[in-house]
């Protein structure tokens, strides 16, 4: 998802106005995903976060200004998890994580985990944007803003798999690996290979 900034209707506007440009990405089709669904587990992904609230508290320390907590708590990796859960006055279970390249891969895991203890239903919702200044110089691959969600559930069957084995080295990756995976499983392709972490990931699906 890119251009005009999501509008996430469904939040309230106190609740809204704090989200920056990733985190209404990430509301917008969260809330778009399980709509009025309560008591829904949620996984939030991101591999950067919201970094450009990270870099602005940064540039406060070095200047010897004092830091805004209200700054501080959106800059967490769980700031959306947190807007949604308490939009939606929802106690569920809710979990924000960041594993490098292979962020999506740990979401589905841990999602996985939930459904595996019982969950009926949890909610994965990965989103990201391209680095800022003056961490430009450290992305490894196109960088673009993105967010999707998924409702994740248990199957007798198994549409989309995924398998890994250790000691592979990464190689550049033609873009970020959320929107390598969802190409994917938007696609027709039995399978996707990618390298990351150290670790070779093997998405596949049974042919038609």
């Amino acid at each position: 998802m890119a251009g005009p900034e999501p509008k996430v209707a469904a939040m309230p506007a106190m609740l809204r106005r704090r989200a920056g440009f990733l985190g209404r990405m990430a509301l917008e089709v969260a809330y778009e995903c399980i709509g009025q669904d309560a008591d829904v587990p949620t996984v939030f992904c991101s591999r950067h976060g919201e970094v450009e609230r990270s870099i602005a508290l940064l540039r406060d320390l070095a200047r010897g200004e004092p830091l805004s907590p209200t700054a501080f708590g959106l800059a967490v990796h769980n700031a959306s998890a947190g807007l949604f859960s308490i939009a939606r006055a929802d106690r569920a279970n809710h979990v924000a994580l960041a594993a490098g390249g292979a962020t999506l891969e740990h979401a589905v895991i841990e999602a996985c985990g939930q459904l595996a203890d019982g969950a009926p239903m949890v909610l994965l919702v990965a989103c990201d944007m391209p680095l800022p200044a003056p961490y430009e110089a450290f992305e490894d691959c196109a960088e673009q803003p993105f967010a999707f969600a998924w409702a994740m559930v248990p199957a007798a069957a198994q549409p989309m798999r995924l398998s890994w084995q250790a000691g592979v080295d990464a190689m550049p990756a033609p873009m970020p690996g959320g929107l390598e995976v969802l190409r994917f499983q938007l696609g027709a392709d039995a399978a996707l290979v990618r390298d990351a972490l150290g670790k070779r990931w093997t998405w596949s699906r049974d042919a038609d």
